[in-house]
């Protein structure tokens, strides 16, 4: 009988328009168990035998509808998806990327249920969006 992996890493993107400059943010839908209601940038898990980027470019399009271009890792991740249990455990790296062929069109995302809404933001706004004090909003503060 084969054995049911878990959820072990993580990807984020922040997408970057370079023509406004300015951060997609998105609002994680109220009926999420993690973290709802708060404002993040793209993330998502990396599937059992997927790649990091493959993971990004899928989550990316999955949650938002853009084609993206990611330039950078900006960092990685080691948290706890909850109470501080191995099977809680997750690591991720996260990608700053800019959206492909710029032309005006593909600025319009296109949400799931996963997020309630979105805004595209300065670097200064996003701390007027990033206030809360919970983990999940602070390490993009930074």
């Amino acid at each position: 009988m084969a054995t049911i992996g878990r959820f072990l890493a993580g990807i984020g993107a922040l997408i970057w328009d370079p023509v406004e400059d300015k951060y997609l943010l998105l609002k994680r839908s109220s009926q999420k168990d993690f973290a709802a209601g708060l404002w993040e940038c793209v993330t998502g898990r990396v599937d059992q035998g997927e790649g990091f980027e493959d993971a990004l470019y899928r989550e990316v399009h999955e949650e938002t509808g853009l084609d993206i271009r990611p330039f950078y890792i900006l960092g990685t991740t080691h948290f706890f998806r909850g109470d501080s249990r191995p099977e809680y455990e997750l690591v991720g790296a996260v990608y700053f990327c800019t959206l492909v062929e710029y032309d005006g069109s593909n600025h319009q995302v296109r949400l799931t249920s996963e997020h309630s809404e979105y805004r595209w933001v300065t670097a200064e706004q996003i701390f007027d969006f990033l206030a809360a004090e919970d983990p999940t909003e602070q390490w993009l503060r930074s």
